[in-house]
């Protein structure tokens, strides 16, 4: 699924405007939670390999766009 960005962030010289996310696996949520020491940090982890960007630009995201991240990985679990 393809997120518009309404906010671009820039992360070392490069704009990101939008953000691909591909439906989450079992083996994606593990790596996540072994990987992350709280809850957040588990989400970020957890889109950042769904989107395949470095947790950085999860982590640079305005949280209007984080918001739209959350309801797309929500409705992939639906």
């Amino acid at each position: 699924m393809i997120i518009d960005l309404k906010t671009p962030v820039e992360i070392g010289g490069r704009r990101i405007e939008r953000i691909d996310m591909r439906r989450p696996r079992v083996r994606d949520l593990l790596a996540a939670e072994k990987a992350a020491k709280g809850d957040a940090e588990r989400e970020i982890r957890l889109f950042s390999s769904l989107c395949e960007v470095e947790p950085a630009v999860i982590e640079e995201l305005d949280l209007a766009d984080y918001g739209r991240l959350q309801e797309a990985y929500r409705g992939f679990l639906a």
